[in-house]
């Protein structure tokens, strides 16, 4: 529509220009003086047919004239091309000094330098001229009115019935490209693209209902995968339990027979293996849960106010290694999901187990309204652009690959989104030179 209005500018500038013109160049044909010219014609015949002035009735020179003697009395008068009423009434008492008061051009007649007379023209053509001319610009001023009135007229009902229907379908394709598929497209009464639009809005309502299909697949298959990962814990709990008693067994058998045999010894090792698989398999379907039941939304955190020496607690129950160094924790209350704080610090530990296998420092510090919890290892840390992506779901780094140890990509992104749940935050970084990886946890006080 813009391109529309441009047009219609350089129409009207160009028409303008053009009507400006014709009057310059019209307006030039004045100084040519046509009364003169006309004048002229008609004092050449008079001098031709002086003697018998009555066959000038069977010219026509377009205007009305009178032929004077040198004592102002009419020898001859053509008053049938007058125009001006008034002048046509007055031919018979026209003289020269009249003429030359109401300004009527007039040339003497001549014959061996002699004036016989005067001719008066009746009419001054070049006012008709002049009077035509004016009526020419003006008609081209109204054309000029009417083709832009128009034009005006087109563009606002191509405006309407055209490019609106067209904007309204580029906007619905741009929400629908976006999934936004609830708001109908509107159509208008007499639109020329009706069926075209209807099949836009029919398009609409099949992406809906296929997406609604999608995500309804999509949740039956979380379910199920958390009905999985739920039943899994079961068995492999089992297992677990089985392994403990049966290493307590060999171990009483050892102590009874008094002697560590190796048959005894390498049950005792296996055992260890068992249980060690099978707690690394109860880790895994755990995250799996505890990742389907916050894509569900039906993942529940619940916080309540506890000391701050809970954290301690915590950090010894899955430091099964004692790599953990520890320093003072200030006594102060905290708004935590205790069991949920327990899943993200343990989570945190067994990749630094991982990945690290070094000594972990843990400090503390009160930071505006949180506790300030660093988590530090001293492995060869994160690359720098893998940083924020750590936390991602299922992202395992360049180093973790290419260590070939176990993992699943869960522990932090389940960990970050505890902490956010818990209103608090999870960041990470390299330590000084890039030595060792920092979690800092933001724990919201009381």
């Amino acid at each position: 529509m813009k391109q529309f209005g441009k047009v219609i500018i350089i129409f009207c500038v160009v028409y303008i220009l053009g009507i400006i013109i014709f009057a310059l160049s019209t307006k030039s044909t004045d100084s040519l003086d046509v009364d003169v010219v006309k004048m002229n014609d008609i004092a050449k015949a008079v001098n031709e047919n002086y003697n018998s002035l009555q066959s000038l009735d069977t010219k026509d020179f377009g205007v009305g004239f009178v032929v004077l003697d040198n004592e102002n009395r009419i020898l001859y008068s053509n008053t049938d091309n007058v125009k001006n009423k008034k002048l046509k009434a007055e031919a018979d008492t026209m003289s020269l000094e009249k003429a030359m008061k109401d300004r009527l051009p007039y040339m003497y007649i001549k014959q061996d330098d002699r004036v016989l007379g005067v001719v008066v023209m009746l009419d001054d053509v070049s006012k008709g001229y002049s009077a035509l001319r004016r009526k020419i610009i003006l008609c081209l001023f109204l054309a000029g009115a009417i083709i832009l009135i128009g034009a005006c007229v087109f563009s606002i009902y191509v405006q309407k019935r055209i490019i609106d229907p067209f904007d309204r379908m580029e906007k619905f394709a741009g929400k629908v490209a976006e999934g936004k598929l609830d708001e109908p497209l509107m159509m208008e009464e007499n639109n020329m693209f009706g069926k075209f639009t209807e099949s836009f809005d029919i398009m609409r309502e099949e992406l809906a209902a296929s997406k609604e299909r999608e995500l309804a697949l999509q949740r039956k298959e979380k379910e199920l995968v958390a009905s999985l990962s739920h039943d899994l814990k079961t068995p492999i709990t089992g297992i677990k339990l089985t392994s403990e008693l049966l290493k307590a067994k060999v171990e009483m058998k050892q102590k009874d027979s008094g002697n560590d045999s190796d048959e005894l010894s390498d049950m005792d090792e296996k055992l260890d293996n068992i249980y060690k698989k099978a707690d690394q398999i109860d880790v895994l379907v755990s995250d799996l849960f505890t990742s389907t039941l916050d894509d569900l939304g039906e993942f529940k955190v619940n916080c309540q106010d506890e000391e701050s020496q809970i954290l301690s607690e915590i950090i010894k129950k899955n430091d099964d290694r004692n790599l953990v160094n520890e320093g003072d924790i200030p006594k102060v209350i905290i708004n935590i999901d205790s069991k949920r704080m327990n899943q993200v610090i343990g989570n945190i530990l067994v990749n630094s187990y991982k990945y690290a296998g070094t000594s972990i420092d843990v400090s503390y510090q009160i930071l505006d309204e949180f506790l300030e919890m660093k988590i530090r290892d001293f492995g060869p840390g994160v690359p720098e652009d893998e940083l924020e992506l750590v936390t991602n779901k299922f992202y395992r780094g360049k180093n973790a690959e290419e260590s070939q140890k176990e993992g699943s990509g869960l522990g932090l992104y389940i960990s970050k989104s505890l902490m956010s749940k818990m209103n608090g935050e999870l960041m990470c970084e390299n330590g000084v030179e890039k030595t060792g990886l920092i979690i800092t946890l933001l724990i919201p006080l009381s």
